[in-house]
C-alpha cells in the first residue's frame, strides 16, 4: 500500500486561513480533494493523510467531512490548541473519531520555542498521554533545535517532522552540514520521524529544484533516520507551486526506487501506516462517520 502522508484541502467559505494571500497564485482559492483524487488513482497511491491547514476547528471539520466521503483518505491530522484550557475536552472529542491520528498547530508562525511556554508544554504532555502524534512544521531548519528538548520532556510523544524540517536544497555546504547536525540530534529520539515532502528549492523560486539537488538530502535522511522512520508526502496543493504533484512524485519515486525493496516499502507506505495507525482493510471506512465539532 502506498500512502501519501501529507496532503491538504481548504475551503475559503468554511474556514479562515490567515497565511493565505495572492502570492499563492493558482492555489489562492478553495482546493478540493476531488481535484487530486484522479491523479492519486492514476499513480497508484492507495491512501492519503489530510493535514491541518489552519489553527481553527472549521479546518478540522472540513477534513473530517472530506474523509467521511473519500475512502482514499486514511487519516487526519487535526488542529488542537496546545495552550488552551479546553485542550482536554478537545482531545477527547478528537479521540472519538478513529480517523484522527494526530494534531498539528502552525507553530512555525509563532515566536521561536513557543512550545517551551508552560501552557504549551503542558499541552504537549496531554497530547503524549492521549496517544495522538504531533506533526512539527518549521519555517526553516533552525527550528529542529527545539526537538531534542521536546523529546526529553515528553519521552512518550510521537513526533513527525514535516518536510524534513525545510533542508537547504540549493543552499551552501555549510547550511547542509548545519541541517544535518540538527536533524541528527532530533533523530536521537527513536519516536521522532520525518516526512520526505515539500523538498523544494530553499532559495529563489520553489520550482528551481532538480532530482539531483534533492537526492543528497534524501540520502542524508536515510542515514540519519533510517527508512523505518521516513515517509513519503506529496504536499499537495503547495506542490503545485513547485512544479505539480506528478513532478514531485516522479522525483521522490525515482530516488526511492534506488533503495532496497524493504526500504522502498517503508518510505512509500509502511512507515506512515504504522505512525498514523492506519488500518489497511477496506471495510473500516464506513465505521467513521463525520460529526462536526458542536462548539464551532
Amino acid at each position: 500500500m502506498i500512502i501519501d502522508s501529507h496532503q491538504h484541502v481548504w475551503d475559503l467559505d468554511r474556514a479562515d486561513y490567515d497565511w493565505m494571500g495572492p502570492g499563492l497564485g493558482d492555489i489562492h482559492r478553495t482546493v478540493t480533494f476531488d481535484e487530486l483524487e484522479p491523479t492519486l488513482q492514476r499513480l497508484g497511491i492507495d491512501g492519503t493523510v489530510l493535514v491541518q491547514s489552519a489553527d481553527n476547528a472549521a479546518d478540522t471539520d472540513l477534513m473530517l467531512d472530506v474523509a467521511s466521503r473519500h475512502p482514499r483518505v486514511r487519516a487526519v491530522v487535526a488542529w488542537a490548541a496546545l495552550d488552551s484550557a479546553d485542550l482536554p475536552a478537545r482531545l477527547q472529542w478528537l479521540l472519538a473519531r478513529p480517523v484522527v491520528s494526530g494534531i498539528r498547530m502552525l507553530v512555525h508562525e509563532r515566536e521561536p520555542r513557543w512550545l517551551e511556554r508552560p501552557d504549551a508544554d503542558a499541552g504537549l504532555a496531554l497530547l503524549a498521554d492521549s496517544g495522538l502524534s504531533l506533526d512539527f512544521p518549521t519555517a526553516g531548519f533552525a527550528a529542529l533545535a527545539e526537538l531534542p528538548g521536546i523529546g526529553a520532556r515528553h519521552p512518550g510523544l510521537r513526533i513527525v517532522i514535516d518536510h524534513l524540517g525545510k533542508p537547504p536544497i540549493g543552499g551552501s555546504p555549510v547550511d547542509r552540514t548545519a541541517w544535518r547536525e540538527l536533524a541528527t540530534a532530533a533523530a536521537a529520539n527513536p519516536l521522532t520521524h520525518a516526512k520526505l515532502s515539500g523538498l523544494y528549492s530553499s532559495v529563489g523560486d520553489l520550482g528551481m529544484w532538480t532530482v539531483d539537488a534533492v537526492r543528497p538530502f534524501v540520502h542524508d535522511a536515510l542515514e540519519i533516520f533510517g527508512a523505518e522512520r521516513l515517509m513519503y508526502g506529496g504536499d499537495w496543493p503547495i506542490s503545485v507551486l513547485a512544479g505539480g504533484y506528478e513532478r514531485t512524485w516522479e522525483a521522490l519515486s525515482t530516488i526511492v526506487g534506488e533503495l532496497s525493496p524493504h526500504e522502498r516499502a517503508a518510505v512509500l507506505g509502511t512507515t506512515a501506516s504504522a505512525f498514523y495507525r492506519i488500518q489497511t482493510s477496506d471495510d473500516w471506512h464506513g465505521n467513521r462517520p463525520y460529526f462536526a465539532d458542536p462548539s464551532h
